[in-house]
């Protein structure tokens, strides 16, 4: 391998000769090597953003020339569109105010804009690291505004996308097996009937309400830090560069991002990224009790509820020949899991601000937007592999409601609770169905149980059809 030397405030330093980070980077490297965990590329993608803003208020506002503000914006661009992720090294285990990433970022654009400009790599000139790339900026102020911006993108390209096909497709199943009469079930043991369809309405409200949980703290992630430099005063930036920078950064992500009013929370404390993951926590939870409830309702083929059939994945037993799993479900259960865990870390992260500066800000990030992306791949793949190819046993549905001992529930009303009670104690004993057992304790006849215990009077739901295979598939 080849090497060339850089220098910087501290000396020489060798780096390897066709990367394009610096001094700063290289010496990183070695400080901290701790653990393999790198940020993922839409977060380095969203510092190609932040500091093209950052050069196009800097030009704006005259204090950045013509030529190099031209030079950087170029080689952002480049990074946010994904040219440049190679040279990206360090781990997230690194200073809580995320500088080494940062400084790594503004090495990177220095070198490649300074090769635009036709000069070689270490040059530090005429674009400089700190003097130009980081030009009216500091770590304190830009890593706070990359995670915002780069967490609202995810939510708007990734995770709400995601969660919408995923609500759509359950919705879909809702209408789908609206006329599928199935038992309910209540501390895991027979309830009433209700219908499959109305199970699945749930399921979609609560993938529904995640949505909506997880937009509910867009107008405060809109908010960004980018001018309050070091501690939030603004020091070394020029009047107005924390709105130009918005209208910019705006413009680049087509989004409306505004300046923080107090620089000083948003830099000291990222509550609102906190927020989010609050939403995700809920939303994990609200996936883990569908994903569970779909894989119970699937499980056997033949010594298993075995209410729902699941769509074959192809993949099988590596020593029970033709056994099905319900893996798409088990792979979204781990995701929901780790989303749970990410929350406990990224709310420690949260309240490990201190003073003027959040210090954890790394790992919160790299938590959260891991949170972001499981769920919505989780969400994706739950609702094309999964949701999408789900059918319902009529045969056993139909079983299941006719055998029921709480379809006698319905007669409370008629010969109340106490007399009721008799009905299903007997139904047990003598392994009778309600209907049956009522008839031989002669309290009704097969006619008044039939008017008495229909089982449609005891639905919400208009569209349940009854044909003459019994109850199931709609005619």
């Amino acid at each position: 391998m080849q090497f060339r030397t850089e220098y910087d405030a501290f000396g020489p330093v060798e780096i390897p000769a066709d990367r394009y980070w610096g001094a700063q980077t290289q010496r990183a490297l070695a400080i901290f090597a701790i653990g393999e965990e790198r940020f993922p590329t839409c977060l380095i993608h969203a510092f190609g953003l932040q500091k093209r803003a950052a050069a196009r208020a800097n030009r704006r506002l005259g204090v950045l020339p013509d030529d190099i503000a031209a030079a950087i914006e170029a080689s952002a661009e480049e990074l946010r569109q994904g040219g440049l992720d190679a040279h990206f090294p360090l781990t997230i285990w690194q200073t809580g105010s995320g500088t080494q990433t940062n400084m790594n970022v503004n090495e990177v654009l220095a070198n490649r804009s300074n090769e635009r400009l036709g000069h070689g790599l270490g040059t530090r000139a005429p674009v400089h690291p700190n003097d130009h790339v980081n030009r009216s900026q500091s770590s304190n102020d830009s890593f706070p505004t990359v995670m915002h911006i780069a967490t609202a993108l995810e939510l708007q390209d990734r995770l709400i996308p995601a969660l919408t096909l995923l609500r759509n497709e359950l919705q879909a199943s809702a209408e789908r097996f609206a006329g599928f009469v199935k038992i309910g079930r209540t501390h895991l043991m027979d309830a009433v009937p209700m219908t499959m369809g109305q199970g699945f309405d749930a399921f979609a409200r609560q993938v529904g309400h995640g949505i909506d949980r997880a937009m509910a703290a867009w107008p405060r992630l809109c908010l960004l830090s980018q001018g309050g430099t070091a501690v939030g005063t603004g020091l070394n930036a020029p009047a107005g560069f924390d709105v130009a920078f918005c209208e910019e950064a705006s413009r680049i992500a087509g989004i409306a991002f505004t300046p923080n009013p107090s620089k000083f929370e948003g830099m000291a404390a990222h509550d609102a990224l906190v927020e989010v993951s609050g939403a995700l926590n809920v939303l994990a939870v609200s996936l883990a009790k569908i994903a569970n409830d779909i894989r119970w309702l699937g499980s056997g083929p033949r010594c298993g509820l075995g209410e729902l059939v699941l769509p074959d994945d192809g993949l099988t037993s590596s020593i029970m020949p033709g056994k099905r799993n319900p893996t798409i479900a088990e792979a979204l259960l781990q995701a929901c899991w780790q989303v749970i865990g990410n929350h406990a870390t990224i709310t420690a992260a949260g309240a490990s601000g201190n003073f003027e500066l959040n210090v954890a800000k790394p790992v919160l990030i790299y938590n959260l937007l891991q949170s972001i992306r499981l769920l919505a791949d989780g969400a994706s793949i739950f609702a094309t592999s999964l949701v999408r190819g789900i059918e319902v046993d009529a045969g056993r549905l139909h079983a299941n409601v006719e055998r029921s001992l709480l379809l006698a529930t319905a007669l409370n009303p008629v010969l109340g609770y106490d007399t009721v009670a008799k009905i299903t104690a007997k139904a047990v004993a003598d392994n009778l169905t309600p209907r049956q057992a009522t008839i031989e304790l002669g309290l009704l006849s097969g006619e008044e149980f039939d008017r008495l215990v229909d089982v449609r009077t005891q639905l919400d739901s208009p569209d349940v059809l009854r044909h003459d295979a019994g109850i199931g598939r709609p005619g």
